[in-house]
């Protein structure tokens, strides 16, 4: 069943509903046009040994069918050590639904009722639950029971997921693939029936029984997971790489589990996918348990690398999510609303400042006990007189905040500058160091009482809100997610857009490339990522060869524009 192409051929034979396409062992390039053509466009290329999105291509039409195979076949290769592929009719903006199942030694078999797994990027989840939403008992029952008919036609011994697509427009739903072990998503499983799967996979393992039946199952509640990553959803959903400089996660409970393998001061490395942990809520009703989830994501800290909490609370704000009216193409459909980053208010860009201004005059306090001088005049940018004022240059996405800050008998007055109804009257601020470079920043606005956590970097400080994390960067010490480098901005070179290994250069000096034109190919958290030309020319010089890594942001190709 580990094998795609084998594993529908055994549905079929088995009366599973299955969707139409190409299975064969005859790989040949001009065969697998020709079954393509049968089926009909659009369709998608699979790896037959595939898993978490990897060597699988969505094709719309002939011309592009090649390309997408090769590809897929080279990603394929990379990942699984087998470039085998299958064809198969795609459906238009399907439901991905997917059934835990797990059987004995002795017939018993039970299924733990659905996961829906539809809103993907790189046909890879993001966010799950379970139950599925908006379905009725009756197809709940249905799907489940097929679910079992797969792992019995294997007799298959173990915990396991069948996976379906649902076509929305029919109400049908298709075999797709059974991945035979425990998948990442199956702790909300866990939660809505009580069951440990580990638990019962040693039982089974170990000759046993399974201690229920179908009929003692009971769906409690509903639960979801988001899978954080570093990634950059900003920029395609890139994979990142780098130090977890900050690492907070919420506090786990009965309802909230945090699954990871990092601590802080880990790195996350090029040669491994890119999940940080798995966040996990469970509640009484799917509205419950999303908003429990939103305040679980608010409340998680990391810094040091880009990541995608703070596109997961919008995801969790969504209205169209939040009925949930999902399928597989969900963020295309709606990536206006989902990738639009928004500026800070005022008050988070005042609090970063001031954050910025007493992390200075603590340090200066240490100082100042070396050395017995005065606190302020250990502070670079203060003013000596009778009001201690300090002018605070800080940058979000390349947008620069002058914030006047005002020391003034225990009193903050703190502005941007040029905006005078921007001022902020705060008293009693202090900051508590939490941990190695976090902080609270506690202090009596003029609406009430702040509360805020508070990362300091060198070069930059991040505020954490009920909304998410805002970076903020000192001129010149910029980690900003669009650099200033002016090889970024230059046409005439192919920067790495990521940090990874050179897979193929598929260019050569002398040669004329137009704009578009595949570059070179990239390998990255075991995903493939094609580098085209940014205009028309000739190759003048080509900087890194297959074999080599690359850091992100470096130039890979020398263009002569023409």
């Amino acid at each position: 069943m580990g094998i795609k192409s084998t594993s529908k051929e055994i549905m079929i034979k088995a009366e599973v509903p299955v969707i139409p396409g190409y299975h064969g062992e005859d790989q040949n390039e001009e065969i697998l046009m020709e079954q393509a053509e049968r089926i009909g466009y659009p369709l998608m290329i699979k790896a037959v040994r595939g898993g978490g999105g990897k060597g699988m291509r969505i094709v719309r039409d002939s011309a592009n069918f090649l390309a997408q195979l090769r590809s897929a076949q080279r990603e394929s290769q990379s990942a699984f050590n087998d470039s085998k592929v299958l064809l198969e009719k795609y459906i238009q903006s399907p439901r991905h639904i997917e059934v835990q199942i797990i059987g004995d030694r002795y017939g018993n078999y039970v299924y733990l009722y659905e996961r829906d797994c539809s809103v993907q990027r790189r046909h890879q989840k993001i966010i799950e639950e379970a139950p599925a939403p908006g379905i009725s008992s009756e197809f709940r029952s249905r799907l489940g029971s097929t679910g079992v008919q797969v792992a019995r036609a294997v007799r298959y011994h173990n915990a396991g997921t069948v996976e379906f697509i649902m076509d929305p427009s029919s109400g049908e739903f298709y075999f797709m693939e059974m991945n035979t072990r425990l998948q990442v998503e199956h702790p909300v499983s866990e939660m809505i029936t009580g069951v440990d799967l580990v638990q019962w996979q040693l039982m089974v393992a170990s000759g046993q029984e399974l201690p229920l039946k179908q009929e003692d199952l009971q769906l409690r509640g509903h639960s979801f997971e988001t899978r954080i990553y570093a990634e950059n959803p900003y920029e395609g959903f890139l994979p990142g790489a780098g130090n977890l400089t900050h690492l907070r996660p919420p506090e786990h409970s009965d309802t909230i589990r945090i699954e990871t393998g990092v601590i802080e001061g880990d790195e996350v490395s090029v040669h491994y996918d890119p999940m940080i942990s798995k966040l996990v809520v469970w509640d009484e009703n799917r509205t419950l348990a999303l908003n429990k989830m939103k305040q679980a994501l608010s409340q998680y800290q990391i810094a040091g690398l880009d990541t995608n909490i703070n596109f997961l609370i919008n995801l969790c704000s969504n209205d169209h999510f939040i009925q949930g009216d999902i399928h597989t193409g969900f963020i295309d459909q709606h990536k206006d609303e989902l990738l639009t980053r928004t500026l800070p208010q005022t008050e988070i860009i005042l609090q970063a400042a001031l954050s910025l201004v007493l992390k200075q005059i603590q340090d200066a306090k240490l100082e100042k006990a070396k050395s017995n001088r005065n606190v302020f005049s250990l502070l670079t940018g203060f003013r000596m007189n009778h009001s201690h004022v300090k002018t605070v240059q800080i940058q979000h996405l390349n947008k620069e905040y002058n914030v006047q800050v005002t020391l003034s008998a225990h009193t903050y007055r703190v502005s941007i500058r040029g905006d005078p109804s921007s001022e902020l009257c705060i008293k009693n601020a202090s900051l508590t160091q939490v941990s190695k470079y976090g902080y609270e920043l506690v202090a009596e606005g003029e609406k009430g009482r702040i509360r805020s956590s508070v990362v300091c970097l060198d070069g930059s400080v991040s505020v954490f809100t009920k909304t998410g994390s805002y970076q903020f960067n000192l001129p010149g010490k910029s980690y900003s997610l669009e650099p200033e480098d002016s090889a970024l901005s230059d046409p005439s070179k192919v920067v790495s857009p990521m940090p990874g290994m050179v897979d193929k250069v598929l260019v050569q000096p002398g040669q004329a490339v137009k704009t578009g034109d595949p570059i070179m190919v990239i390998i990255a958290m075991k995903m493939e990522y094609v580098i085209t030309s940014g205009t028309s020319g000739i190759i003048e010089e080509i900087f890194y060869a297959a074999g080599q890594s690359i850091q992100k942001n470096q130039n890979l190709v020398k263009i002569v524009p023409s």
